[in-house]
């Protein structure tokens, strides 16, 4: 197989995409660079579906190899082990824009793997995954209707950068991943710092623009060393059998589909299922699962006309009005900060927890390692749809989901200077219909304000869908499961009342326009402002008090010279006060501490414990002091812990002294007085000029 390359100029950088290289048997196989980042991406996809297969089983793996960043794995084994949340967030990245591109009918399993090889911190893998899994698919024999490409938009400074470098992303006010085709936008992913909607647009379609380059370097790949797609026959279709189906089901279905509550609805409709079955038994022996996937054309087809000709929803909304909401907080006593978020038949319940530095989650990435000090955990258990599964463990979805609602949240944080906690919120979702991420943003809001946490505005959520047949399409405010499931689109919006600060857009057909995009942010806008008037009766703004439950920190600061004697020598100084305290103390390099207790009265002897670890003497100043040692010319008195001074004979009393030993003995608690401290800084006391004084109260 003869090596080809292929470059893509974008927005300076250069995209280097080669294949005949490496993993010469896999149906598709691509290497992708730029700068010293490198992802060699595959695609295999079994020649035949398995028997009765009725779905498309499509598998992602994004995988990071350690001596891609020079490092070896830690842990006991020294090999990688399970994926990491951003392993797994990046297998989500690169599975949704390419899966509503494959033939509605092909079932062949399918696997893409895109492993990093090589890695630098100023360009991001995910994205070189993301061209590369369609490079892959595009020269292989596998159907695809691609190509498409992604790239991460960010803005520095009012200017839009693409795929910006680790620094840049530090100080921009937007991070976006964007995938799309040469004519729409597929999938949109990221955060913002409260932007406005039409910011957030233009970052999309400067981001749509900036990847047309990649497109025109896989259509040049495909070109050198693309193979002829695979054919995929068209599924012979019973008209007899759909159109009975049709005929018995179609007013039946018509009416069940408007039943409003959830569980009816589906009973209902499996009620009827059944009946059709029944109805055709002798006639049609052994054809039940066309049968059901007549009835499920039919149910798609009934509800998108209902949506689209007469402006009604499966639960009677019009394509505006969101359900009824109910906020509650402080519903859980010991948790720091809680909130049950009830939106129609989902429900959030969500906890907020303060800790401490020692809480902050350590990664270990390929990077080095790092700490994060705000965590979104989602749950989602089978209860909450009314079902049974073993698997309690959060999978792809969930994980997504968490960090999805986890953005939007972070933007309006205080700064860790403000506010020295770890935050952790949890969110279990006890009731699913739709929408149970933002129902997670609009909860986790809550929550975070009655900690006490003091954010810069509330966030809501709110989750879009989208009908379009042929030329005409209808935008849906506050979609419902069947809506997603039925629906072309699932675009979720979070924010302030001031603009934007989380975006998730998925959809299942080939790419969606700039003006349904621009109507569905400002129909979620409009949405977003009516959930925060909602969540504004329960809790308008953070509590000013904190639960007593949740630890108090007290932050002071030394001298950085001041440090080690804090520390002590072996870690004894602050071992010592932690014990004596029961605080948790955290050391800055810059003489920043932070001290945390439930106890005040903890936290204060421990500041006093400090001061006096690190306290220096000031001339004129009197001090209680304890005499270490008698000399014959004097004594020493420690006046704070590890800190002494002489008292000279001479400055004993007022009278000449003839033996230091006839006013003081070591282990005398005596006052004094700094006289001066010299250059050397050895510090000059008198109990002469104490004579007659008391400490100040």
């Amino acid at each position: 197989m003869k090596k080809h390359t292929v470059k893509a100029d974008v927005q300076g950088k250069t995209v280097i995409l080669e294949t005949g290289w490496m993993a010469k048997q896999a149906h598709g196989a691509v290497v992708v660079r730029c700068g010293d980042t490198m992802v060699l991406v595959t695609a295999v996809a079994a020649k035949s579906a398995r028997e009765g297969q009725d779905f498309f089983p499509l598998t992602v793996n994004y995988q990071e190899k350690a001596y891609a960043g020079g490092k070896i794995p830690g842990g006991f084994f020294k090999r990688e082990g399970r994926p990491s949340e951003n392993e797994t967030l990046s297998s989500r990245l690169i599975d949704r824009p390419i899966r509503p591109l494959f033939p509605e009918h092909f079932f062949n399993e399918t696997q893409i793997m895109a492993t990093v090889i090589s890695a630098d911190r100023d360009h991001d893998p995910a994205m070189l995954s993301i061209v590369g899994a369609s490079a892959a698919l595009e020269i292989s024999d596998i159907p695809f209707q691609g190509p498409i490409a992604g790239v991460k938009v960010g803005r520095v400074d009012g200017r839009f950068i693409c795929n910006p470098s680790a620094e840049e992303l530090e100080k921009s006010d937007i991070e976006i991943v964007v995938a799309g085709s040469r004519d729409a936008v597929i999938m949109v992913e990221g955060g913002a710092a409260i932007v406005s909607e039409q910011e957030m647009l233009d970052a999309v379609y400067f981001g749509h623009a900036a990847l047309q380059p990649l497109l025109d370097a896989q259509k040049e790949l495909r070109a050198l060393a693309g193979v002829a797609k695979r054919e995929v026959p068209a599924p012979t279709v019973d008209e007899t059998l759909k159109s009975k189906v049709s005929e018995l089901a179609k007013e039946k279905i018509k009416e069940a589909v408007k039943i409003k509550t959830k569980v009816e609805r589906h009973e209902r409709l499996a009620l009827i299922a059944e009946e059709i079955q029944a109805a055709l038994l002798d006639d049609y022996e052994d054809r039940a699962a066309e049968i059901a996937g007549f009835l499920d054309d039919l149910e798609y087809q009934l509800v998108r006309e209902h949506i689209v000709k007469d402006g009604v929803r499966i639960d009677g909304r019009d394509t505006r009005t969101i359900r009824t909401i109910t906020p509650e907080v402080g519903i859980l006593p010991r948790a720091h900060g809680s909130s049950l978020f009830t939106r129609g038949e989902t429900q959030a319940l969500v906890a907020a927890t303060l800790g401490t530095s020692i809480d902050e989650q350590r990664i270990d990435s390929l990077y080095g390692e790092s700490k994060k000090r705000f965590m979104l955990h989602y749950n989602f258990p089978p209860f909450s749809v009314g079902e049974t599964s073993m698997r309690l463990a959060p999978g792809r979805r969930e994980i997504g989901h968490g960090m999805l609602a986890e953005r939007a949240l972070e933007r309006v944080l205080p700064g860790f200077d403000d506010f020295p906690y770890t935050i952790r919120i949890v969110s279990d979702i006890l009731e699913s219909n739709g929408s149970s991420s933002m129902a997670t943003v609009c909860g986790g809001s809550l929550a975070l304000m009655d900690a006490g946490v003091p954010v810069k505005a509330p966030v809501a959520g709110i989750a879009m869908g989208l009908i379009k047949e042929g030329d005409t399409f209808t935008i849906l405010s506050d979609i419902l499961g069947d809506e997603d499931h039925l629906g072309d689109m699932d675009f979720k919006v979070a924010g302030t009342a001031e603009g934007v600060t989380a975006l998730q857009m998925d959809i299942k057909i080939t790419g969606v326009t700039r003006e349904i995009m621009q109507r569905a942010l400002e129909q979620a806008r409009e949405g977003r402002l009516h959930i925060l008037g909602k969540m504004a009766e329960a809790l308008v703004q953070p509590r000013t008090e904190m639960s007593p439950y949740a630890p108090r920190i007290t932050t002071i600061y030394v001298k950085t010279d001041k440090i080690r004697d804090v520390i002590g020598s072996g870690g004894k100084n602050i071992r010592g006060i932690t014990e004596a305290t029961g605080v948790t103390i955290d050391i800055e390099d810059t003489g920043k501490i932070n001290i945390a207790s439930h106890d005040m009265a903890a936290c204060e002897l421990a500041i006093k414990m400090i001061r006096d670890l690190t306290a220096e003497a000031e001339e004129g100043k009197l001090y209680m002091g304890t005499v270490k040692k008698v000399m014959d010319f004097g004594a020493f008195v420690e006046i704070f812990p590890g800190t002494d001074g002489l008292v000279h004979i001479s400055e004993l009393d007022t009278e000449r002294v003839k033996n230091v030993s006839d006013i003081l003995r070591e282990g005398d608690k005596v006052l004094v007085k700094c006289i001066g401290i010299d250059k050397q800084g050895k510090i000059k006391l008198s109990r002469k000029e104490a004579l007659g004084a008391s400490l100040p109260e």
